[in-house]
């Protein structure tokens, strides 16, 4: 094994040290404040293990059962804490097993590096043992990747991964590093974090001239509409944001990444955009005369049909991405910039207003929503459990202080709408690509992200099984982390859309499951699973208050559908509120 320090010598005004590569990763990591590290080792990465090995109190290594797992939970880490997630993967299937999770974490904009061990530099392009092309494979799925064939590009590219990762619009990086490179030693002249590269500009020029005539848009507005995305939590702009809505009187709605951005009870919050959103911000988004999008993409699931998309609105769009603008509604006024600078700057032009009759249309289509969707799935009457009231029981319980992380399909859509939340950063799932398997390791990650919190996944039993062997994971470092299983026995998001237009056909939904409380105890983790209502607030109580992780599974019926839904190749003002209306 090498040290870290062999000899050290002066080299001019310059003090440089003799170092692996491998010790030069392990230096950076601490320099960039990295604290904890998500991975499974391998032959690639060796190197970098060993010298992992001498850093038992400064670096925290979590040994997952799978490199997916490693990526979601290194995700999950970053979205709780706000800092960048770090991830270590051999070569060849190491690797490849990343690409779920950077897809997942481009797309959903979650600063992540991964560092990947690479075949020895001469073998490169021999087809060698668990060799692939890492660079070709993961650039569509990352903001940044580089592959690092000698020890000396070592802490230069790590501090241009870092910076690139963390800054502007965040996403994932990937520093494939050979073999050779992490053995070779060379002279280190020390590490230097990147605050900037020619070619790269994070956070675009503000144009006042745009925030003038956004701020025009508004004042002047009658039916004002904000809609406001995880750019906001991104830029650390909550507070900005709240003022922001506040002066103007603007009735605001989230996307499933922008919300908690702003508490859900507060006052102007008008609920959640998409497809299984709120019946009144879908159905007002076009009747609004001012749209005000801020850092969110116009995605599918939120616009609908883009030629029934709010064609009656003058669009004000805030994004730190210009690529974003015009990219799928076409911007009266684009504002670009970061919007933790510009909501202030726009803020401070503002009239200040309330819009109480626009305002008032929101609550009679939240009346609407709560007559034909909202009470039944709240307070059935009948002996099966749904979902919403599980989800319902949870915030009384929680008092919308916990980490909430939902896995994908109908649960998910469930949590995103009944959630309560009190703090940002508390809703963590994946929006834009939709992974099954996600929240198990999310929450792992999560967990270890904000430990003074409750960290809640709530998953369903398809998703669960996808990443199951994560519960070794917990079993090992046994973070405090709460498993509720929504079992419907099937996988309901897509046998949904099979009942409602493929005329029932339930083509491979229906899931077989094992038993999950005897799975988990094989991991020495308690569970319980109910199937009565009459224990519901009891299960919860004690599955909250238990120390350490602990599983419940409530069983719910098996054929409940989530609405409000607007189906496909449907606008926004399309949304229906019961399969009758499909």
């Amino acid at each position: 094994m090498q040290t870290l320090t062999i000899n050290e010598k002066q080299a001019g005004e310059k003090k440089t040290t003799t170092i692996s590569g491998s010790h030069a990763v392990m230096d950076a990591l601490l320099k960039e404040g990295v604290k904890t590290i998500f991975g499974y080792p391998g032959g690639a990465i060796m190197p970098i293990y060993d010298a992992l090995f001498d850093y038992p109190d400064q670096l925290q290594h979590i040994l997952v059962r799978h490199e997916q797992g490693a990526i979601h939970a290194a995700q999950g880490f970053a979205r709780a804490s706000g800092k960048t997630g770090v991830v270590f993967a051999t070569s060849g299937p190491g690797a490849t097993n990343l690409v779920t999770g950077l897809a997942d974490a481009m797309i959903d904009s979650t600063p992540v590096v991964c560092i990947t061990g690479q075949v020895f530099a001469h073998l490169l392009g021999t087809d060698a043992f668990q060799e692939t092309d890492v660079i070709n494979i993961t650039t569509p799925v990352t903001k940044w990747n580089h592959q690092v064939t000698d020890a000396s590009e070592i802490p230069a590219a790590l501090a241009k991964a870092f910076y690139i990762a963390g800054s502007g619009r965040p996403g994932p990086v990937v520093i494939d590093i050979t073999k050779n490179a992490q053995l070779q030693m060379f002279e280190y002249e020390g590490y230097q974090k990147c605050d900037h590269i020619r070619s790269y500009r994070p956070k675009p020029e503000v144009r006042k001239q745009y925030v003038e005539e956004a701020a025009k848009l508004i004042n002047e507005a009658e039916r004002p509409f904000v809609i406001f995305g995880q750019g906001v939590i991104l830029g650390g702009a909550e507070k900005e944001f709240k003022a922001f809505i506040e002066k103007a009187g603007l009735p605001a709605a989230w996307t499933i990444m922008g919300m908690s951005a702003i508490p859900t009870d507060h006052p102007l919050a008008v609920g959640m955009l998409g497809m299984h959103g709120n019946y009144g911000p879908n159905v007002l988004t076009n009747e609004c005369d001012v749209l005000i999008a801020v850092g969110m993409r116009f995605d599918d699931r939120v616009t609908g049909r883009l030629d029934k998309y709010a064609k009656q609105a003058k669009v004000v769009h805030l994004d730190i991405d210009p690529s974003e603008i015009d990219k799928n509604v076409k911007t009266t006024v684009p504002v670009w910039g970061d919007c933790k600078e510009t909501l202030p700057m726009l803020t401070a032009l503002l009239e200040q207003k309330q819009h109480t009759a626009w305002f008032s249309k929101f609550g009679e289509f939240m009346d609407k929503e709560k007559e034909k969707c909202i009470d039944a799935e709240l307070n059935p009457d009948t002996d099966i459990m749904t979902m919403g009231e599980v989800i319902k029981t949870l915030n009384e319980l929680t008092d919308g202080d916990a980490i909430i992380v939902t896995d994908v399909g109908q649960h998910q859509m469930v949590a995103c709408r009944y959630a309560k939340y009190k703090n940002s950063r508390s809703n963590i799932t994946s929006g834009g690509l939709g992974t099954m398997g996600y929240a198990l390791p999310a929450a792992i990650g999560a967990a270890f992200g904000d430990p003074s919190r409750t960290t809640v996944a709530i998953i369903g039993d398809g998703g669960f099984q996808m990443t199951i062997q994560e519960l070794g994971t917990i079993m090992q470092y046994k973070p405090d982390v709460k498993l509720l299983i929504l079992n419907n026995n099937f996988l309901g998001m897509v046998r949904q859309w099979q009942q409602l237009f493929h005329e029932k056909r339930y083509s491979f939904v229906d899931i077989q499951s094992p038993d999950f409380v005897q799975v988990a105890k094989g991991y020495g983790i308690p569970g319980r699973s109910i199937s009565n209502r009459a224990d519901l607030k009891d299960a919860l109580k004690e599955f909250l208050s238990s120390k350490g992780t602990h599983l419940l599974e409530v069983m719910v019926g098996k054929e409940n559908n989530v609405f409000p839904m607007v189906p496909q190749g449907r606008g926004v003002a399309e949304i229906v509120l019961s399969k009758e209306e499909i």
